[in-house]
């Protein structure tokens, strides 16, 4: 599976819920796959879209909020896990694309492709509810746990690389006011 397939299925799976993705090609798929006000695509900040999702998450209890990131981009901020465990928001499912390299930047491998397993840090950082998704079968029914299962939720969703085919706007304050508007918030 694709990373645009993946994103594709968990947009279609939310369709009425909060996504925050990763900048570079998280955001561009996302925005490939329908674009919409409850998307938040995030610039200049990699390592930071599950602090962003678990910050909505803890101010909005009531939505179901989603975060896509790549291996790559929680690499760098990997102590988010912590905090997302240490706080445990029911309502947090970090959707983590890992296709194994730094896409945005160029391709270089991750720890990802040699072994590391972010499954196995998001539980060792106290998240209880972790799973690793292979292909669209092993997706589908990872969206059915979430769905089934109060969070915080890590699922790991092994893909391939794709090519950006659309680039969502960069106007970063007009992608703010738009989610903050969606979301009730002035």
């Amino acid at each position: 599976m694709t990373r645009f397939e993946a994103v594709r299925l968990i947009r279609e799976w939310a369709p009425d819920d909060p996504v925050v993705a990763s900048l570079g090609h998280p955001a561009y798929d996302l925005f490939a796959s329908g674009d919409r006000d409850l998307n938040f695509y995030t610039w200049g900040s990699m390592g930071l879209t599950s602090s962003i999702a678990l910050g909505l998450a803890l101010a909005r209890p009531a939505l179901a909020v989603h975060a896509l990131d790549g291996d790559g981009s929680l690499l760098m901020n990997l102590g988010a896990l912590a905090t997302i465990g240490n706080l445990a928001p029911a309502n947090l499912a970090v959707f983590v694309l890992d296709n194994g390299v730094y896409g945005t930047t160029g391709g270089q491998p991750t720890p990802t492709s040699r072994g590391a397993d972010l499954e196995a840090a998001a539980r060792a950082m106290g998240i209880a509810r972790t799973a690793t998704a292979r292909g669209e079968n092993g997706l589908r029914q990872a969206l059915a746990a979430v769905r089934e299962a109060p969070g915080p939720w890590v699922v790991v969703v092994k893909v391939e690389e794709s090519a950006p085919t659309a680039r969502p706007p960069l106007d970063c304050v007009f992608i703010k006011q738009r989610f903050m508007a969606a979301l009730g918030q002035e």
